[in-house]
C-alpha cells in the first residue's frame, strides 16, 4: 500500500486539536487494512517527524432512517499517533 493511501484525511475537531495542544497526538482515518506500523511508518515519512506510538479503533457507521428504510453510513479507521516532544506537524494550526 502506499503511504499517500494509508493517510486518507486529518481530522480537525475540537476534541483532537486540545489533544494535539496538551499531549502532541494527532488524529487521522486511514485505510481499513492499515495496521499500527504501517500508519507510523507513513506518518514519519509523509511528514518528517519521529513517532512514539500509535493507537487505533475502529468507528462504527451510525444508523440513520429515510422514512421506513433503515440503513448504516460506513464504517471507518482512526489512527491516534503520538509524536516525540519538538515535533510538529503544521497541519490545522490556528484553527
Amino acid at each position: 500500500m502506499e503511504l499517500h493511501q494509508i493517510i486518507r484525511k486529518t481530522l480537525i475537531t475540537e476534541k483532537s486539536t486540545i489533544a494535539r495542544d496538551a499531549s502532541n497526538q494527532y488524529n487521522f482515518k486511514v485505510h481499513t487494512k492499515a495496521n499500527r506500523i504501517e500508519v507510523g511508518r507513513a506518518v514519519e515519512k509523509i511528514f518528517k517527524v519521529k513517532v512514539l506510538a500509535v493507537r487505533i479503533m475502529n468507528v462504527r457507521g451510525k444508523k440513520k432512517r429515510s422514512g421506513r428504510v433503515m440503513g448504516e453510513t460506513s464504517g471507518w479507521k482512526k489512527a491516534i499517533v503520538t509524536l516525540a516532544p519538538g515535533s510538529r506537524i503544521e497541519i490545522g494550526e490556528g484553527v
